[in-house]
């Protein structure tokens, strides 16, 4: 059983850049560097190592937000929607994402936005039961994870709406 919708997907997971990691990495030794002075040597190499836990783990709790396309469905983060209640994927450049998720952000919006990626996709949604206007959501290939979304909207029926026009 193979479809286009099926064929048709995106999988990129939003993890945090290698500069960030060498900047907690130099935070945490500048940590090390203050503590051995003033603290006996396995103290100060305990608190470092917890210090440097810490961040490693923050690091990669903070990217290991997923967006993908498959299956009939659109997965940002923890949510998910189903590709009938999907209207236009607008890839954006990093101005009108700022703008978009600043200025003109409508606060019923949902956003998974990343400071470190510049550029995102602006996905209009069409569900009457539900107040969300639309989706922005960061990503290193907007181009890409607007036609994946522009594909899987083409392929897949359309609910009818009940609102009254």
């Amino acid at each position: 059983m193979s479809s286009t919708a099926e064929t048709s997907s995106y999988s990129e997971r939003l993890g945090v850049p290698l500069r960030w990691w060498v900047q907690g990495t130099m935070l945490v030794a500048s940590l090390w560097l203050a503590l051995v002075v003033a603290l006996p040597g396995l103290l100060s190499s305990v608190i470092t190592a917890v210090a440097m836990l810490l961040l490693s783990a923050a690091m990669i709790s903070f990217g290991s937000a997923q967006i993908s396309v498959r299956d009939g469905v659109l997965r940002a983060g923890r949510a998910s929607i189903e590709a009938r209640h999907l209207g236009v994927a607008v890839a954006l450049d990093a101005e009108a994402t700022r703008r978009t998720a600043g200025r003109d952000a409508d606060v019923r919006a949902f956003l998974l936005l990343r400071p470190y990626l510049k550029r995102s996709v602006k996905i209009s949604l069409h569900d009457a039961a539900d107040p969300t206007p639309y989706w922005l959501l960061s990503t290193r290939h907007p181009e890409r994870l607007a036609a994946a979304v522009g594909e899987l909207t083409r392929t897949s029926p359309r609910r009818r709406d009940t609102t009254p026009g």
